[in-house]
């Protein structure tokens, strides 16, 4: 979650967006043989070409479902919970894990770097193409010790604006590549009526549920091994972890509403403060990020139950 200069990762989608069934797919068929991705058969089990295959792996990677440890690859409680065989949502059915994919992605600078810089560093609300990568290049040469090239940065934009935007009507795409990523649900970047500019600036975002606020707050105090942050850097990149306003495209008040409804979704945990003028938000009792998602689902089954 806290960004290293040396721990990067550019261009290892294969020029492939995340697609729908992608991360269930690859976590089913990882489930049932550990060494799926080095296998003869992964193109027929996995229904896709040889470098979808390296893109599978990668999503599953940058979306902290899979992690490498010493030349395997095994999943992360975390994919368990969510893609297992009681996982929370496996079909990704529910547009909350949605927005905790989304999350995940972009807290993860290691694996996502530029899904990592772009939510939390570029703010523009209008922009080309063009805009983003000499954007990201800026920083790349600024603050990227490991070597890189200018054509897998425009690699890395090109995906995340075709990822969260709808996708444009285009003769010369084949359907399969026209599909939208279940990211583009989230209407976080959006096409201007020139077609070739884009929009993305704060809003509302009533839809975001407190069970996925709640664990990415969580997941940053865990980071910064504290009980308190100010709520200034919950809302910009101030240092080097995450900021959820900026991920999240969120506006100021919307935050602080989140905040204020997120203390009492699980009473006796959280409480906002306002210490030597700064507000801040303080954790009363440690607990897991998981328990947040657990509390969403599960009040979602009961709805459904009713």
């Amino acid at each position: 979650m806290i960004f290293s200069e040396k721990k990067v990762a550019f261009g290892r989608h294969e020029t492939f967006q995340l697609r729908y069934s992608w991360l269930t797919k690859g976590f089913l068929e990882l489930k049932k043989n550990p060494k799926i991705f080095s296998s003869d058969d992964a193109t027929v089990k996995l229904g896709v070409g040889k470098n979808m295959v390296n893109s599978i792996r990668y999503w599953l990677q940058a979306a902290q479902i899979v992690t490498l440890e010493k030349g395997e690859y095994k999943i992360t409680p975390l994919g368990e919970s969510i893609f297992g065989d009681k996982g929370f949502d496996t079909y990704l059915e529910d547009e909350a894990t949605i927005w905790l994919v989304h999350w995940l992605l972009t807290s993860n600078p290691a694996m996502a770097t530029s899904w990592y810089w772009y939510f939390n560093y570029f703010h523009k609300p209008e922009f080309t193409n063009k805009d983003v990568v000499d954007s990201l290049h800026s920083f790349a040469k600024q603050h990227i010790v490991s070597k890189f090239t200018l054509a897998t940065l425009k690699k890395d934009v090109d995906i995340i604006l075709r990822m969260y935007s709808h996708s444009k009507v285009n003769t010369k795409q084949s359907i399969e590549d026209s599909l939208d990523s279940p990211l583009s649900l989230l209407n976080l970047v959006s096409h201007l009526p020139d077609i070739k500019s884009y929009y993305s600036f704060p809003e509302e975002r009533n839809k975001i549920p407190l069970g996925v606020i709640g664990f990415a707050v969580m997941s940053v105090f865990e980071e910064i091994k504290s009980d308190s942050i100010p709520i200034e850097n919950l809302m910009y990149m101030k240092g080097k972890h995450p900021a959820l306003g900026a991920i999240f495209r969120m506006t100021e008040s919307s935050l602080l509403a989140k905040l204020e409804l997120l203390a009492r979704y699980i009473p006796n945990t959280l409480e906002m403060r306002e210490d030597a003028g700064i507000h801040q938000l303080h954790r009363l009792e440690k607990r897991k990020p998981i328990e947040y998602l657990k509390k969403h689902y599960n009040d979602e089954q009961l709805k459904v139950a009713a």
